[in-house]
């Protein structure tokens, strides 16, 4: 009774790790000759271990990747596409996010901008911190809706409190005046604060006419590029390279 008592408490104080670590312990027969130090640190570690997965899948869940299951492992450095495994595989430490700099992915359609950028948020989430992942499109016309029903301020207090915002799709459209001092609310919030990853089919250099006004460019660049990591791809799209070999 006393075991079933114990159980039922762990489940109550939220420990269901610990508490599916006792069941095991007291059904199998491999702990007998085990130390009360040793069983115990073993409930410990089952309950934290719990508690990362939950953090994780939470964190996963959260960050709205475009490409759920791409992870830092699924990289593909074997097809030609100008993708420096050294570079990558430094990023995936996180360092930079600890150091509150930017990742810009730049490249032909259909290069794996959009992975990379996705396996670069799971690292991320793997490590413990905040990722979202959304379209510039959609987050422009999130934006436009805020400011009509007065939610602006809220979600400018959300977007800047992510450890890492991935913004994809960059620059397939001129941006309208409140567009681009829309883009700089949210980079403004974020700069030296957060870290931001920016994917776009054009090359840097060519950001300046997408943004358009020349003073409001020189600021949202400014915010972005000078502490940003960056990566070119290049080559045939991946897609069709696939469909090519199926």
């Amino acid at each position: 009774m006393m075991r079933e008592q114990t159980i039922a408490k762990l489940q109550r104080l939220k420990l269901s790790g610990m508490a599916q670590a006792l069941v095991d312990q007291l059904q199998g027969t491999n702990y007998n000759e085990l130390s009360f130090e040793e069983r115990l640190g073993m409930l410990v570690d089952r309950e934290s271990t719990e508690r990362d997965n939950r953090r994780l899948t939470s964190l996963l869940r959260g960050a709205k990747l475009r490409y759920a299951g791409a992870c830092p492992e699924e990289i593909d450095f074997r097809t030609p596409r100008g993708l420096s495994r050294e570079t990558v595989l430094s990023l995936l430490q996180n360092g930079w996010i600890a150091a509150k700099q930017n990742v810009i992915i730049t490249g032909p359609t259909g290069t794996g901008k959009t992975f990379l950028s996705c396996a670069l948020g799971n690292s991320a989430c793997r490590a413990g911190m905040s990722t979202h992942y959304i379209r510039l499109p959609r987050l422009l016309q999130e934006m436009h809706i805020a400011r009509a029903d007065g939610s602006y301020g809220k979600l400018l207090t959300r977007l800047a409190r992510f450890a890492v915002l991935i913004i994809d799709d960059w620059g397939l459209a001129k941006l309208s005046d409140r567009e681009r001092r829309d883009i700089l609310e949210v980079l403004e919030d974020r700069h030296g604060m957060s870290s931001t990853i920016v994917s776009s089919q054009i090359p840097v250099e060519k950001w300046h006419d997408i943004i358009g006004d020349p003073t409001i460019a020189d600021a949202v660049l400014d915010r972005l590029i000078h502490n940003a990591h960056p990566i070119t791809m290049k080559g045939e799209s991946m897609r069709k390279l696939q469909t090519k070999n199926k």
